[in-house]
């Protein structure tokens, strides 16, 4: 899931001051196409969020797992709590990029055409 939210930083990241002066310096009709840097690494915002959503599931998953593992005996007490923290970290990761997202779709729906 962290590797997930540092690809999105990584988009964030084709806007910094680097990528201005190549974008000052390109052709004018990739200027003219939004989202243009985004297409041409091949990574989508839905892909993005979709590989994010798959990754929390696993996460979970994996800690659901585990806390059977050590109920079974077969993982120390240390794996599971790892586990159940790392799970926590990525629902609570979950639960604020959701909030953002339905607060961004709430400003979208008040803004007049």
């Amino acid at each position: 899931m962290i590797s997930s939210v540092q690809n999105v930083s990584n988009l964030s990241m084709t806007r910094a001051l680097g990528a201005v002066d190549a974008e000052n310096s390109a052709s004018s009709s990739a200027a003219t196409v939004p989202g243009a840097a985004g297409a041409a690494n091949g990574m989508s915002f839905a892909s993005v969020m979709g590989n994010m959503a798959s990754d929390a599931v696993t996460t979970l998953k994996g800690a659901e797992s585990m806390s059977f593992a050590g109920i079974k005996g077969t993982a120390t007490t240390r794996e599971v709590v790892d586990s159940m923290l790392q799970a926590e970290q990525t629902l609570q990761t979950a639960i604020a990029i959701r909030d953002k997202v339905v607060s961004a779709f709430l400003e979208v729906t008040k803004m007049q055409m």
